[in-house]
């Protein structure tokens, strides 16, 4: 087994999706969209945590990802590729995008496969 398929790996890199994306939940809540792009302390942080996020899903083993095909993982990459290489309209939609639609969903399917594949998230086996 190489490094970057064992399962602890996979568990971290997990850990910090899910850690990522409470902190995305916990800065966005009950916020409206004009409220999130008016804070620039919040939007940056926002935007940091989603880059966070995106470029821990793109370092999943790719075994890991193959049993995980209900993440949006085509959304995830258009979502980090609009925040890393646009501005102004497109960027603010991809972050309202990335932190009301891709997190909310990749966490309650994290939460569905952590109760059907424990495996995945345990540190030691």
């Amino acid at each position: 087994m190489t490094r970057q398929n064992r399962p602890t790996d996979t568990a971290a890199v997990l850990g910090a999706i899910q850690q990522a994306g409470e902190a995305v939940l916990g800065l966005t809540h009950g916020l409206a969209e004009v409220e999130l792009l008016a804070s620039g302390t919040k939007r940056g942080e926002v935007a940091r945590q989603l880059g966070l996020l995106a470029t821990a899903l793109r370092h999943l083993p790719r075994d890991a990802m193959r049993s995980m095909p209900e993440i949006d993982w085509a959304g995830w990459r258009g979502m980090a590729s609009s925040l890393d290489q646009l501005g102004g309209l497109a960027r603010d939609e991809a972050l309202w995008f990335g932190a009301h639609s891709l997190v909310p969903a990749t966490l309650s399917t994290l939460q569905q496969y952590r109760a059907t594949r424990p495996e995945l998230f345990n540190y030691w086996n």
